[in-house]
């Protein structure tokens, strides 16, 4: 029982023993290293010593014993991945050396194993973005795309911008390259593409103007030659002009009509000379318009007339043409035929004269109708009495003459 006791007791010793001297830290090429003050200061070691049989163990520079590998000169101020509080701490102080994975004399990539591993010191956590890591392959590669990206997008602003200002179609995608590369060149390419077209529609408005100036002194065009050579601004140059062109088209043409309007009114027809065919239409559309207006106004002139006059009577007019239009117009009114039935009508029955609201216009017409009609209503009273009288006379004298026989008779 004693021996189990005393094994244990010396293997846990042994056991302990050995822990209390294990620390972290980056080897060297002999197998050791540099004691960190942080290590020190735990009492893990204390200046230079060796790791995994490194060196030889028998010999100690305390104790001025030989040794066929003699250890480099101490250096107090490595770091090893335990010295850091945060892994933060560890990135900013790697970058802060310009470690790399080929440059990483204090051996923070690799855990202090003497080998390389990564690039990335220590052990980075899983989340962390590794782009942040000098000279890692997650910054290599973030480098190059970033790089790909701005090459993608001066190219494809470069062709958007050119395509854009000749008017083309928008076409961002890019054949070749890698991803990041087209990422870019699409961004690039629908922006320049749209400053492309922005720069192209403020010089067609520049066009436009110019071409409208232009138009607005003379027919003829002449597009500069600034304009030529591209369709969308020669187009421009060419519109500003015809609009100004035919707004001084339109406004000799108001002219000409307006004339025509006033001759028309004074019945006089004098179309221009020497003109265009469509300043003489001009012309003959304002002229027409103002007799179509004067006929309408002599043949109401004739029309009312009839409702005033039993017979038509000639105006007192000079020109020939107002009075045929004046007769027409008389003429025309039907009205007068129901207005002189039913004054007719209402005389006939011999009732008073009472002229409704709508034959007033017509009086004169209404009256003279009733007149006749009560003329023929009191003849036929006057033949009826008459041949009553003459009834009643007849029997009369047909009595008497009956008793004139009887008298006789009695007498004879």
């Amino acid at each position: 029982m004693v021996k189990k006791i005393a094994f244990i007791s010396l293997f846990f010793t042994f056991l302990f023993g050995t822990m209390t001297y294990a620390h972290s830290g980056g080897t060297d090429s002999s197998g050791g290293h540099n004691c960190s003050e942080k290590s020190m200061a735990k009492g893990l070691c204390s200046g230079y010593h060796y790791h995994n049989g490194g060196g030889d163990t028998s010999s100690d520079t305390s104790t001025g014993g030989g040794s066929s590998n003699p250890a480099p000169a101490t250096r107090n101020d490595d770091m090893d991945c335990t010295d850091f509080g945060s892994y933060d701490e560890v990135v900013e102080y790697w970058n802060s050396k310009g470690y790399s994975a080929t440059y990483d004399p204090e051996n923070l990539d690799g855990w202090g194993n003497g080998q390389v591993d990564d690039g990335i010191p220590c052990e980075a956590p899983s989340d962390y973005d590794r782009t942040k890591i000098n000279n890692s392959p997650e910054q290599v590669q973030y480098d190059q795309e970033q790089q790909d990206i701005e090459s993608g997008e001066k190219q494809g602003a470069a062709q958007g911008m050119k395509d854009g200002y000749l008017e083309s179609e928008s076409n961002s995608f890019a054949s070749p390259g890698s991803d990041a590369y087209k990422e870019g060149y699409a961004t690039g390419y629908n922006k320049g593409y749209a400053d492309g077209k922005k720069k192209i529609e403020a010089e067609k408005t520049k066009a436009t103007k110019e071409g409208y100036a232009l138009g607005k002194k003379q027919d003829k065009i002449a597009v500069p030659e600034k304009y030529t050579s591209h369709t969308g601004l020669k187009k421009a140059f060419e519109d500003g002009f015809n609009k100004a062109v035919a707004e001084r088209v339109d406004a000799k043409k108001k002219e000409f009509t307006e004339q025509g309007y006033n001759d028309g009114k004074k019945d006089t027809h004098s179309p221009p000379k020497d003109s265009t065919k469509e300043y003489v239409t001009a012309y003959q559309v304002g002229y027409d318009k103002a007799q179509n207006e004067l006929k309408e106004e002599y043949l109401q002139k004739g029309y009312k007339a009839a409702f005033k006059t039993l017979k038509y009577k000639e105006p007192n007019l000079t020109n020939p043409k107002f009075k045929e239009w004046y007769k027409e117009g008389f003429e025309s009114n039907k009205e007068i035929t129901e207005i002189s039935d039913a004054g007719l009508s209402l005389g006939k029955k011999g009732v008073s004269l009472t002229i409704p609201a709508e034959y007033q216009k017509a009086k004169p017409i209404f009256t003279h109708y009733y007149n006749v009609g009560l003329k023929e209503y009191e003849e036929e009273q006057d033949a009826n009495q008459a041949a009553s009288t003459i009834g009643i006379s007849g029997l009369v004298l047909s009595w008497l003459g009956r008793r004139f026989y009887v008298a006789k008779k009695m007498i004879g």
